[in-house]
């Protein structure tokens, strides 16, 4: 939290800056360059800022709003500030009854669990755009301060919170699967799924993070079976519905699975618990790589293990790994491109979102 007064008031610029507390009397220049201090769009999950006005300038910011907006003074307010909530929940709805048409037209009821049951990368995008209207309008919602009871109520008759939460998580599926197709490329790809903008931020919590994923396993962990207050199944699905985990959600989900309830895990046992399950797993499916590629597993993960530590892929250190098995220049290059398909997810994986310099050459 910042207090400003007069040169920060105008002057200060944030993207992060979301709420703006107002105890001064403002008007012209000074309401606006003051109001706008929030008004910078960050990503999908910012695309506006919050103003409480603990001095009820209404009649002030009206006046601002149409002195500051030329010739468009009948549309000023339209311009200047966002729908109220009853509004957007009305938008809401009409985007999740177009979900539901769409479900429908495709002889599948409105359910997460049906969506797997779509046929076709255009009915998959088409998913895919109609489900992220109904987020972005939901993400534009948790923005709102003056959300009553009687709103929430409504939010919820129009979508339940664990029918979105099962939504959002086969939405990431979905958009994994197309967006891998994406960036294959090749003329194959329907021109659908080449359009498609998957937007994940509007996925990403900014409230869930790795540390907060980590202490509710050690709770589920700590709590009895039958105490639990949130189930098994409940907190796999709760990760995920978020866009930060897509890259470790089938992991975290798996070793969750190999957890008993009432075990009484401490945080700092699910961290390193976690640390060597993925160990194992990467360790195995590198031996999987080795063994049907006829590399030694250790020459692989000495490989692998160089790129990982500095984030460089050298083909010159491929063509070492392949030495051993002898092949000519057109078999080698065969087996290389082979070994590399397999290898490319698990560095990726490894990679934890960082960039390998020189990986490309392998993607197109």
């Amino acid at each position: 939290m910042v207090i400003v007064v007069d040169m920060l008031l105008t002057g200060f610029d944030s993207k992060y800056l979301n709420t703006l507390y107002v105890d001064k009397n403002l008007k012209h220049h000074g309401l606006i360059q003051a109001f706008s201090r929030t008004n910078r769009v960050l990503n999908d999950t910012k695309p506006y800022g919050n103003i409480l006005d603990f001095r009820q300038q209404q009649d002030s910011v009206n006046e601002a709003i149409a002195l500051f907006s030329g010739e468009k003074v009948d549309r000023a307010k339209e311009i200047w500030l966002v729908d109220q909530a009853p509004v957007v929940i009305g938008k809401l709805d009409t985007a999740v009854k177009k979900l539901d048409d769409f479900m429908k037209s495709q002889g599948l009821e409105n359910k997460p669990e049906e969506v797997a049951n779509l046929r076709g990368d255009a009915a998959r995008s088409q998913f895919i755009n109609l489900f992220k209207d109904v987020q972005r309008l939901k993400t534009q919602l948790d923005q709102y301060t003056d959300l009553n009871e009687e709103h929430k109520k409504t939010i919820e008759q129009v979508i339940a919170k664990e029918q979105l939460q099962g939504f959002k998580g086969v939405y990431l599926e979905t958009a994994q699967r197309l967006k891998a197709q994406q960036e294959k490329g090749g003329e194959n790809i329907p021109p659908e799924v080449q359009q498609l903008d998957f937007e994940f931020v509007l996925f990403a919590s900014t409230v869930i993070d790795y540390d907060y994923i980590m202490g509710l396993i050690a709770k589920f962990s700590a709590e009895k079976p039958g105490k639990q207050k949130m189930t098994r199944a409940q907190l796999i699905g709760l990760i995920q519905s978020d866009a930060k985990f897509m890259d470790e959600r089938e992991d975290i989900a798996s070793y969750i699975d190999t957890l008993q309830a009432g075990e009484g895990l401490s945080e700092k046992d699910i961290r390193q618990g976690f640390d060597a399950f993925k160990a194992a797993k990467n360790a195995k499916q590198l031996a999987a790589v080795a063994e049907k590629h006829g590399l030694e597993v250790a020459t692989l993960k000495t490989f692998v293990e160089g790129i990982i530590h500095r984030m460089i892929f050298d083909g010159e250190k491929l063509s070492e790994l392949l030495e051993p098995l002898d092949l000519g220049w057109k078999a080698r290059t065969q087996k290389e491109l082979a070994l590399m398909e397999d290898l490319i997810p698990l560095l990726h994986k490894l990679a934890h979102g960082r960039i390998i310099s020189g990986l490309n050459a392998y993607e197109q």
